[in-house]
């Protein structure tokens, strides 16, 4: 079993496959994790047929484990179960709005996060992957998702073929705010990102890429302000098609 305090993500499998026994017994047992009335506002795509990974494969960047994973799942926020069962007992639905679209993608991943925890103690590894949100219309095109069905987090699954170093974490006391919120000095900044900016592969990642700083690397290399709006826009339309606006 791994302690949490020892997870890492895992980019690299063996060609051993995922048994779906296995598979389906931490379905069943994640599926105990917290859900708002008890709805279970989640369904999961399950991918292993390399055509399908091929086809996925665009809408996460043609990240490589995406098509070498043994697995890969898309966990998605489903309101749709839930208003088909109003309709077929005599129920009117009300979910096609963005509260609910909220309250489905908080149960999706109340659930993905507890997977993760028992694919850990199984001595699975596995990546999550950011990049579902960002163009979220491939994938609902791909798995034919339909209204009020939302791909909100993809994990590929697969037994490790790698040991990769420990990612640094912020100190708790960054995040950790006791009766009100307390907002940062400069100070602060300096004391909580120090660790973090001397890492030597952090050190190393500015230098190449010729910045002063960690921080600019993220704001003008890897998370943009241009493609953060132009992904948002895609994100709006894909949920206005999904009937969430």
């Amino acid at each position: 079993m791994k302690n949490i305090l020892t997870r890492k993500t895992i980019r690299k499998y063996s060609s051993r496959d995922v048994d779906e026994a296995l598979l389906n017994r931490l379905f069943t047992e994640a599926s105990r994790t917290q859900t708002m009335g008890n709805l279970q506002l989640y369904s999961v795509v399950v991918t292993r047929s390399s055509e399908m990974k091929e086809k996925l494969s665009p809408a996460h960047f043609n990240q490589p484990m995406v098509t070498e994973a043994p697995v890969v799942l898309t966990i998605c926020a489903d309101f749709r179960r839930t208003s088909r069962w109003a309709e077929c007992r005599k129920a009117e639905p009300g979910y096609d709005n963005f509260l609910s679209f909220i309250n489905a993608a908080t149960d999706a991943l109340l659930f993905t996060q507890t997977f993760c925890n028992l694919a850990d103690e199984e001595g699975l590894g596995y990546c999550y992957l950011g990049t579902t949100v960002y163009m979220p219309q491939m994938i609902i095109d791909v798995l034919q998702l339909p209204q009020l069905v939302m791909p909100v987090a993809t994990l590929t699954l697969g037994w490790p073929a790698e040991e990769p170093a420990l990612s640094d974490r912020l100190p708790t006391e960054s995040f950790v705010h006791n009766e009100t919120y307390r907002d940062y000095s400069a100070n602060d900044i300096d004391r909580y990102y120090e660790y973090k900016e001397q890492l030597p592969e952090n050190r190393h990642f500015v230098e190449i890429n010729r910045k002063e700083t960690l921080a600019q690397i993220f704001t003008d290399i890897r998370y943009t302000k241009k493609d953060n709006e132009a992904m948002s826009e895609g994100l709006l339309a894909a949920l206005k098609k999904q009937g969430f606006l």
